[in-house]
């Protein structure tokens, strides 16, 4: 992947929702999803300038499996694969 997000902002590839609901009833593809909150981080930012000229640290690595704010992201296309571009501030935890 040739993206390289700037400042605090980080690349995450989408978590696909399960196609069936819990009571087993498959999901067709032309029903409405809500966007994705959780995904795999594909890359980071060097981390924004702070006050004093030092980059803060990020708060996620390359690999890291997060949930993020419902409606933050802003979605991308890349070699016909979807990615959202997220502020590292609006990520809201990080799933073990």
């Amino acid at each position: 992947m040739k993206l390289h997000p700037l400042h605090s902002n980080v690349v995450v590839k989408p978590l696909e929702a399960d196609e069936t609901t819990p009571s087993g009833i498959v999901l067709p593809e032309t029903v409405d999803k809500d966007k994705p909150e959780q995904g795999e981080v594909i890359a980071i930012g060097p981390g924004k300038i702070l006050e004093n000229g030092e980059k803060a640290t990020m708060s996620v690595k390359v690999g890291d499996k997060v949930v993020f704010k419902k409606y933050s992201p802003d979605e991308i296309k890349v070699d016909q694969e979807k990615y959202l571009i997220i502020s590292d501030s609006d990520i809201l935890a990080i799933i073990e």
